[in-house]
């Protein structure tokens, strides 16, 4: 029976090192990874789109669920076929399409399709550290509030499912850069593990693997002065926020309970080692929140239903403040984005128009509640949440629809918000544009008996 091998020095930050599986080829990964599964969720082209550029080489698009297709028919199908491209990759000996495992950490430098640089660390981390419930003081915690009816059936997708693939990603407070670009420049002298293009028009992501013993010392030093500097009043230690995909580790977090709960008989009588098992872990990749090539996003909304027109002036009512037109998407983006104030900006079957309000407090945190309000009294109203501004133009163009775009998120304060405040309001920010999200690449295996 195959276990997660523990280095004490990094189980006391909720760290292991994984066993990651990467193809035998690396000469040219770009059809192999592709963006995180929950992105341009009403932009069924690009994911058709993408099948098309795939064709029929081996892809990690065969072994995620886009969430555009969430909702459709025939889900226990598309699952089942996942599962079965999943045990192919694996294979049987030398069939799969997998090299042998690399045992270590995984530096990976990120260059975005806007010339940004984003550095990170793939590790794999203890989900028993984790909890996503607003009054945590886990080691791990959620920065956005969780949508409890979102974890089934995500749990239809992880459950026995043998490998996994990281969109993952976990924000660390490093404002000296001890971690994530100290293991960096330790490493980067070496020949990379890989390099590849992402598509379509992505940029490109390099990566290095950390595996001897004297660099993981290294890390762990590291993580043992975050883990003080990170030490609250009360003893708790605030070590990482949840940045990108809190659903996806809650989910994963789940099915490790529901695992461990199902085996701990098994488990009594020696026949299977739950402290050490690879479920209980999840791949991510670490990302210092004072990179200097992460951005902080807004997540826009997008509202469709018969009322929606009405939408603008219920908010100035809830929340007060006056009301203004532009006359082209540059200057409503620039009126949003202008830091001395806080606007709202919408966008009704193409007509720009924008809500100034007096309150300066972190704006999705007053906006959400009303528009859960709204919903509340016309149940026909659905909502989605964008990323980027070229959405919320397209989006808002469509009848019975309207677009809200958001002002900046300032990240200065924010594991200081979190830890005294708790999580904020879903979708409250990205981390980047949509192209820039972490890509499936890595892998790990899960199933192991």
């Amino acid at each position: 029976m195959e276990t997660m091998k523990t280095h004490t020095n990094l189980s006391a930050y909720a760290l292991t090192v994984p066993q990651i599986l990467l193809p035998k080829d690396t000469r040219n990964l770009s059809k192999w990874a592709v963006i995180a599964c929950d992105q341009f969720t009403q932009d069924r082209n690009y994911w058709e789109n993408l099948k098309k550029t795939v064709g029929k080489d081996p892809s990690t698009l065969n072994i995620i669920f886009p969430e555009v297709y969430l909702e459709d028919e025939g889900r226990a199908t598309r699952i089942a076929s996942i599962r079965e491209n999943m045990k192919t990759y694996l294979g049987d000996g030398d069939s799969g399409v997998f090299a042998p495992p690399v045992e270590g950490f995984v530096y990976i430098e990120r260059t975005t399709a806007y010339g940004r640089v984003r550095k990170g660390l793939v590790v794999a981390v203890d989900l028993d550290a984790y909890e996503w419930k607003p009054d945590s003081k886990a080691l791990i915690r959620a920065t956005e509030a969780t949508i409890v009816d979102r974890i089934p059936p995500r749990m239809e997708i992880r459950r026995g499912a043998p490998i996994e693939s990281p969109h993952i990603m976990l924000l660390v407070n490093d404002p000296h850069k001890t971690l994530v670009e100290a293991a960096g420049d330790s490493i980067k002298k070496e020949p990379p593990l890989y390099h590849t293009e992402l598509e379509p028009d992505a940029g490109s992501i390099t990566g290095w693997s950390i595996c001897a013993e004297e660099q993981l010392e290294r890390i762990a030093s590291a993580l043992k002065g975050l883990y003080t500097a990170n030490t609250a009043e009360d003893g708790s230690v605030f070590l990482f926020a949840v940045g990108d995909g809190n659903h996806s580790l809650a989910t994963a977090k789940a099915v490790w309970d529901e695992f461990r709960e199902a085996n701990r008989d098994r488990a009594a009588l020696g026949h299977i080692d739950l402290e050490h098992h690879p479920m209980r872990y999840a791949l991510v990749e670490l990302v210092n929140l004072y990179d200097d090539g992460l951005t902080f996003e807004p997540i826009h909304r997008v509202l469709f239903g018969s009322r929606v027109d009405e939408l603008p002036e219920y908010l100035r009512t809830a929340l007060g403040g006056s009301t203004g037109f532009a006359s082209t998407e540059e200057e409503l983006e620039k009126l949003v984005g202008d830091d001395s104030t806080t606007r709202f900006g919408f966008v009704v079957e193409g007509k720009m128009t924008y809500l100034e309000t007096p309150d300066a407090t972190l704006a999705v945190s007053r906006l959400q509640p009303v528009l859960d309000r709204f919903m509340a009294e016309y149940p026909d109203t659905k909502i989605d949440f964008i990323h980027g501004s070229e959405e919320v133009f397209r989006l808002g163009k469509k009848a019975n629809a309207i677009s809200i775009l958001l002002p900046p998120v300032e990240k200065d304060s924010f594991f200081t918000t979190i830890g005294t405040g708790g999580p904020l309001p879903r979708k409250s920010f990205s981390m980047g544009e949509a192209s820039e999200k972490r890509y499936y690449l890595e892998c790990r295996k899960l199933v192991t008996e």
